[in-house]
């Protein structure tokens, strides 16, 4: 297994964390507990997630570029800097027209 180069105690660009890739999704999990899952994304222009539901919330940055993310059947345009919260068990989905890296933060609860 690799060596985990997130930088724990020092600030890090979260973006340059992790790479696009020609026609992939990458991911790359900053934090994993019980309690919840903090991961970085780079998808590559055409690239997505089909539509899927989770049990919690979750929060979604946008880093780099931006998302069409469909939530309950809507069509939303996230942009570099904005957040958008995917609320539980409602069918979402997320589509790269351009190339665009995120923050995904999910905390379980009950």
């Amino acid at each position: 297994m690799p060596e985990d180069t997130t930088p724990k105690g020092v600030p890090f660009d979260a973006a340059g964390h992790v790479a696009y890739i020609d026609g992939a999704v990458v991911s790359k999990t900053l934090i994993k507990k019980d309690s919840g899952t903090v991961t970085l994304f780079a998808f590559e222009a055409g690239q997505g997630l089909s539509e899927h539901t989770a049990p919690f919330d979750a929060l979604v940055q946008i880093l780099d570029g931006e998302a069409r993310i469909t939530i309950g059947g809507e069509d939303r345009t996230v942009a570099a800097g904005e957040m958008i919260i995917m609320p539980a068990h409602v069918p979402h989905a997320l589509q790269a027209e351009k190339a665009f890296k995120m923050l995904l933060v999910m905390i379980r609860g009950q």
